[in-house]
């Protein structure tokens, strides 16, 4: 039985101990991967295409300028922010003009009008952005919004049983939308309180962040999964396998007990470990930088990253 509130921190460790079974996602974005041209077969013959997001890219340039370097450099597409960022009529210009697609976007308000407020006037405009987001990622022709759905802030307002129930609350009122507009709502793994226990050690499982997905039981939500984020508290490799595919997506970046988050290959992660998992749970679809950006020259080094630990290459 999925928990719909955890009374203290003895049974949250215990419900944290147990396997989640099952798999309910494919990890195939909407795209019409045939259309691309990477050679980024892993060892099964499996796709994953690479990405950035847009914010990372900081040169004064336009939008046009910017995925035209990107292709160059071997990445494949690109992901926005929503609601704002840049312009979306140029980026599908742009998008189209190269044949550059756009993946999906981050819904850009999720940490600052949660959606696991304690005011139901803040989750409602939590909502809002995120159907923002859907419409704009649509819009670009993307398939899935990258969502935080909450913070475990404050014990007697914002538990971690609060943001249980008020975010799948609100994104099951999302639903009808995603199922119109054919695009995704993918729950990311954040240093958010939520779905791990942030004073435990670096052995727990993902066994609350499936059991959250099965609770929601949607085939328009599943895990947008942030490689190296939960680094500190679990195994990357093993939340892999214990998700399988009810991941659509990944974030790419590295953390290290000495370093915190880093350059990819520079902290802690068994990227051969991690190649592994994916190939173990079939995963073909996005992988999506998230580190310190900065001029073509950086960008190109995470490209190149990206190519050596997470592809193998």
């Amino acid at each position: 039985m999925t928990p719909k509130v955890f009374i203290d921190r003895r049974k949250f460790l215990s419900l944290s101990a147990v396997s989640i079974a099952g798999t309910m996602m494919t990890g195939v974005s909407g795209l019409n991967v045939a259309s691309l041209k990477a050679d980024h077969h892993n060892d099964k013959g499996n796709r994953i295409y690479k990405s950035i997001k847009m914010g990372m890219f900081n040169e004064k340039i336009s939008v046009h300028e910017k995925f035209k370097l990107m292709k160059e450099m071997g990445f494949d597409g690109a992901e926005l922010n929503s609601p704002g960022g840049v312009d979306k009529e140029e980026a599908l210009n742009a998008s189209r003009e190269l044949g550059f697609p756009i993946h999906g976007v981050v819904d850009s308000i999720h940490w600052g009008i949660r959606l696991s407020d304690p005011d139901p006037a803040i989750r409602e405009k939590g909502l809002q952005g995120l159907l923002t987001a859907m419409k704009d990622t649509h819009f670009v022709g993307g398939d899935a919004v990258l969502l935080v759905p909450g913070a475990a802030r404050d014990p007697e307002n914002e538990s971690h049983g609060h943001v249980w129930t008020r975010s799948i609350e609100q994104i099951k009122k999302a639903l009808p939308t995603a199922s119109k507009l054919g695009v995704r709502i993918l729950i990311e793994n954040v240093w958010n309180n939520f779905l791990y226990d942030p004073k435990g050690d670096n052995d727990q499982s993902a066994s609350l962040l499936a059991a959250y997905l099965d609770e929601i039981n949607s085939p328009w939500v599943g895990s947008y999964f942030d490689i190296g984020n939960h680094q500190r508290f679990g195994k990357p490799a093993e939340w892999i396998r214990t998700l399988g595919h009810r991941i659509v997506k990944l974030d790419v970046k590295d953390w290290g007990v000495d370093n915190g988050f880093c350059k990819i290959g520079d902290g802690d992660v068994d990227w051969a470990d991690v190649r592994s998992a994916l190939r173990q749970i079939g995963y073909t679809g996005w992988a999506t930088a998230e580190v310190s950006g900065g001029d073509r020259h950086r960008i190109k080094d995470i490209s190149e990253r990206m190519d050596q630990y997470l592809l193998g290459k």
